[in-house]
């Protein structure tokens, strides 16, 4: 319910340099129940509305000094006083200073001389006005604030949503992976040291052979020749060898999956976060690797002794995957402009530093690349759902605004963002222990 503010008490300022003009007004006001304040001329009552906030100035036009027009271009100039109604007073019947007044800022115009019932009357009115104003714009900011934060959670239902799915769909997708690949890798494993085995076995059956027999038949000697037995029993152990590190390169893809993508929507579990860097960086390994356009991208591992922490381990693995991949992102947009035109880049490199404040209880990543790095304007909406400076089919602007999310929401810690051109960027995530 809206309160009357006639009954309020309010501050009247009335400038006028007539003493007449300023007794009439004041017993006028003061039979209102209101308060009257008075001032001689413009400058003290511009000086006085500094710490008495009038809630209506009745304003003389015609004053030695600055006259009321000019007054009340001050005060409309003044933030703390532009929004004060301000009646003109005036002797002046010509309507261009009417309008001149109005224009400056004036709500309305009294003609002296002046009747105390219509100056009450309008004092009343545009007192009424000046309060209904107000109260419109606190309930529009009211409103508005509301309304921002029904947008705001919106959109953090929105990432939510998202994220979920994608670490539904990514952890339904890992596990066929995982199946798939581990059946051939487990059958591939299990034979690889029977094959050893078996060509150990021959091998030593030739040299017996070789030893017993040193002259053998034409036909043999041509066949050995031909297939260059010497060559062939030096290879063949190679060969075997970088087939079981084919092997094991698969099962740590294997495990570096599984690791990424665990299923642990429901609750927390104790963590080791060096896992979990490993094993996206593991899953990175091909987009860091050198090619033809540039270098490989070096990877400087700074760890410190953790604790494990109770956390999300999948969310947490796809904060590292998105920060980590769009590093990749902006080394190889920059390598794309250097190459056109033709400069020589400096060597890339990916530096991740771990540490523990053990009175804090707290751990924190830092992962810091020495790439082109943001401009301000860039750094200060990156954490935004759905901003990207990426092209169009390239990024969608929810990997950092879900970073955020699973740092600040999910686990209670925070994430920072320091970049500066030319210099590169460092993300700071400081987890509770």
């Amino acid at each position: 319910m809206i309160a009357d503010p006639l009954t309020q008490p309010m501050h009247i300022l009335v400038v006028d340099d007539n003493p007449n003009n300023l007794k009439v007004l004041a017993e006028a006001i003061l039979g209102c129940g209101w308060k009257a304040l008075m001032a001689t001329d413009g400058e003290s009552a511009i000086e006085q509305t500094e710490y008495a906030h009038p809630d209506l100035i009745l304003l003389d036009v015609m004053m030695p000094g600055i006259d009321g027009f000019e007054t009340c271009r001050r005060l409309k100039a003044n933030p703390h006083t532009q929004n004060t109604p301000v009646i003109f007073m005036t002797a002046l019947a010509d309507a261009t200073d009417k309008v001149k007044g109005l224009e400056i800022g004036a709500v309305d115009y009294i003609t002296k001389p002046f009747q105390q019932e219509e100056v009450i009357a309008r004092l009343k009115l545009h007192l009424k006005i000046s309060h209904l104003t107000r109260t419109l714009e606190h309930r529009v900011q009211e409103r508005t604030a509301q309304l921002t934060k029904s947008v705001q959670d919106l959109q953090q239902t929105q990432l939510q949503l998202v994220q979920s799915e994608k670490m539904s769909t990514l952890g339904q997708l890992v596990a066929g992976i995982g199946h798939e690949i581990n059946n051939p890798v487990g059958f591939i494993s299990g034979n690889c040291s029977h094959i050893e085995q078996y060509m150990n076995d021959l091998l030593r059956l030739i040299n017996l052979y070789q030893e017993k027999l040193p002259d053998p038949d034409p036909d043999i000697d041509d066949l050995v020749e031909e297939i260059d037995l010497d060559y062939l029993t030096e290879d063949l152990p190679k060969l075997l060898a970088s087939m079981n590190q084919g092997i094991n390169r698969l099962k740590e893809m294997s495990l570096s999956l599984r690791t990424f993508a665990r299923s642990d929507i429901s609750s927390k579990i104790d963590y080791q976060i060096h896992e979990g860097i490993d094993s996206t960086l593991m899953l990175l390994q091909h987009r860091l690797k050198g090619n033809g356009d540039r270098s490989a991208i070096k990877v400087v591992k700074q760890y410190n002794e953790l604790p494990p922490i109770a956390c999300y381990p999948g969310q947490l693995n796809q904060v590292f995957m998105n920060i980590i991949a769009n590093a990749i992102d902006a080394f190889e947009e920059c390598n794309d402009n250097q190459h056109a035109l033709q400069t020589t880049t400096k060597p890339q490199t990916i530096t991740v530093t771990t540490s523990v404040d053990a009175q804090a209880e707290t751990v924190t990543i830092s992962i810091q690349d020495n790439g082109p790095g943001m401009v301000p304007e860039v750094l200060a909406r990156i954490f935004e759902p759905s901003f990207t400076t990426k092209p169009v089919g390239k990024g969608t602007g929810l990997g950092l605004a879900i970073s955020h999310q699973i740092i600040v929401s999910k686990h209670n810690g925070q994430i920072n963002c320091l970049s500066h051109p030319g210099q590169g960027t460092s993300f700071i995530i400081t987890l509770p222990i």
